[in-house]
């Protein structure tokens, strides 16, 4: 009985065993064949949106897209059997299109097509629409070509603003696995706007649901979403302005700020020289690559963030607003007798016999080195180096580009963790007329300039959208008051370092003027050599800046000359024809 009963048990087990997996592979795994059936004739596609328009405040197009088609063969045509139909198809594109070889043609599609790839291989990107339009029908009837609609990024105005819009780029897998856009787009911002705006100017993919058959030939759409197009960029710049200003710059190196003084609007910027930034958009050549690369005035450098240079004399607003912060009185004065020394060393004023007595805007007004050193070792380098940074140096300007430098605003503590060595006294008067460890960009000094004329700290920025409420900075206004007179002086007194090379200018300014070393003058040379007897890249760096009009301060422009020499000189012109344009395009309405 015992027997019996087990083997029941054993049949019982053994039906159960057999009934659980007949009603897993008819019930339970329908749904898994079912969803497996569907990717077989389901089928996803991304509608990718044409890229945002990047515009000037005025709505003109700087970065637009071009329409076009490219061309795409079918997959797995390259077997001996179908060699021949290859042939035919490449014989036909270069028949209508002899700047395609049909040797670059057949390297293309060997190197794209492959035994696992199921859609048209791609081997012409782009083809402008009015070339291609007249040879539509030839094409589109050919059942092994597939004609696709395409956009091309062109930058209208070439070399214009090229460090600010930037450039589009062929997405690299890196860029692919940090932006899942990109894989359907093919192309991703590398540079400038185009870059820190990617994911706003790219907008946002569609779907597309469809139903296709073995052939995989759509037959039915199942699903749609639009892709989102409200993707446009306004930006603060106006092109006529950008390209006035690179015309009057002429050849030389270096870069310019136009900013509105009171809310941080970048009206132009140009980084000199200039690149064009259509060539990116299909892959630089080599010989392209190289000739910028290798170019002694950095093309590529976008000065106006990246440009690392000594500020010269145009830190001396912001360095004596330190001394009257920091103790020293508004009716200090030293006597300049063209030099000082200090232990060992003779620091020398740029006037060789002396300045004579001399208070604050006489200071400014003739940039009598002198005066800041023997006020720097009153207050300080930390001091000083606090009271700077307050006013923007040594800080990122927060601009909406990235990557952006924020040069150096030396102190004590700096100077042992950078280099391991004490701060000295030279050290200190050397930052006191911006040389020696200190360093700033052109954005900076715009930055600080709109302070000086203002009062308050603004936040430069290009997309009006970035606009953020100025910083509010502690000062007594006479002090403001004194180092602006000082500045009206440079531009407006006869005696002022600016004034025969600005009397062009429309509005009443307010400048200050700036050399920069680029090689330091040794000891034993008593005289200064001219900036014209010097080899081109030994010469100082020009610095300008200023605001107009003075008594109602709208607008900063900042200007660099590379190896330029005095500031005054080789960049007043500039500045005044600047201030004049500002007035003629209806910027700048009251000149009080």
């Amino acid at each position: 009985m015992k027997r019996l009963n087990l083997i029941f048990i054993l049949i019982l087990i053994v039906l159960i065993t057999l009934l659980s997996r007949i009603y897993f592979l008819s019930i339970k795994s329908n749904t898994y064949y079912e969803e497996l059936s569907k990717r077989n004739y389901i089928k996803k596609i991304y509608k990718v949106p044409n890229r945002g328009i990047i515009k000037d405040r005025n709505g003109v197009p700087l970065a637009m897209n071009k329409l076009g088609f490219s061309i795409n063969l079918k997959p797995h045509l390259r077997s001996y059997k179908k060699r021949e139909k290859l042939d035919e198809l490449i014989t036909l594109i270069n028949n209508h299109f002899s700047q395609y070889s049909k040797e670059d043609l057949l390297k293309e599609y060997m190197k794209l097509d492959s035994n696992y790839k199921h859609d048209f291989v791609k081997i012409v990107e782009f083809i402008p629409y009015e070339n291609f339009f007249d040879k539509y029908t030839i094409f589109n009837s050919n059942d092994d070509i597939e004609i696709k609609a395409e956009v091309k990024r062109v930058y209208p105005y070439g070399e214009n603003a090229s460090h600010i819009i930037g450039y589009v780029g062929k997405a690299s897998k890196i860029d692919i696995e940090n932006n899942e856009f990109s894989r359907y787009s093919d192309i991703i911002g590398k540079n400038g706007l185009e870059k820190y705006y990617n994911e706003k100017l790219q907008g946002k993919l569609g779907e597309k649901i469809v139903k296709v058959n073995a052939l995989n030939k759509e037959i039915e759409t199942l699903e749609e979403t639009e892709a989102f197009t409200d993707n446009d960029l306004n930006i603060s710049i106006d092109i006529r302005l950008q390209k006035y200003i690179q015309e009057i710059f002429g050849e030389d190196s270096g870069a310019v700020v136009v900013m509105n003084a009171k809310n941080g609007e970048i009206l132009a910027a140009g980084s000199y020289p200039e690149f064009d930034n259509n060539i990116f958009v299909d892959g630089i050549s080599i010989d392209e690559w190289n000739k910028l690369r290798n170019d002694f005035n950095h093309p590529f450098t976008n000065k106006l963030i990246n440009g690392i240079y000594p500020p010269g004399s145009t830190i001396k607003m912001g360095i004596a607003l330190s001394f009257l912060e920091n103790g020293i009185k508004p009716n200090f004065e030293v006597y300049c007798s063209g030099s000082m020394q200090l232990g060992k060393r003779n620091f020398r004023c740029w006037k060789h016999d002396g300045h004579g007595r001399v208070g604050f805007k006489r200071a400014i007004r003739e940039s009598c080195d002198d005066f800041f050193y023997k006020g720097s070792l009153q207050v300080g380098i930390n001091k000083i180096s606090e009271s700077l940074k307050e006013y923007g140096i040594g800080v990122e300007t927060g601009i909406d580009l990235g990557n952006e430098f924020y040069a150096t605003n030396p102190n004590k503590e700096w100077k042992q963790e950078k280099y391991r060595q004490p701060w000295y006294l030279g050290d200190t008067i050397n930052a006191s007329i911006g040389q020696g460890y200190m360093t700033v960009t052109p954005m900076q000094i715009a930055r600080y300039t709109a302070f000086i004329a203002t009062g308050n700290l603004p936040k430069p920025h290009l997309a009006f959208d970035a606009y953020e409420a100025p910083k509010e900075i502690t000062y007594r206004p006479s002090d403001l008051k004194l180092v602006q007179e000082g500045m009206y002086d440079v531009a407006n007194n006869p005696n002022g370092t600016a004034y025969y090379h600005v009397r062009e200018s429309n509005i009443t300014l307010a400048a200050k003027t700036g050399t920069a070393q680029v090689v330091a003058i040794p000891q034993e040379e008593k005289k200064r050599m001219k900036e014209s007897e010097l080899k081109y890249y030994h010469r100082s760096h020009a610095w300008l800046t200023g605001y107009g009009p003075y008594k109602d301060p709208q607008y900063v422009v900042s200007i660099i000359v590379e190896h330029g020499g005095h500031g005054g000189s080789a960049a007043g012109h500039v500045m005044s024809k600047i201030f004049n344009k500002l007035e003629e395009l209806g910027y700048i309405k009251n000149n009080k």
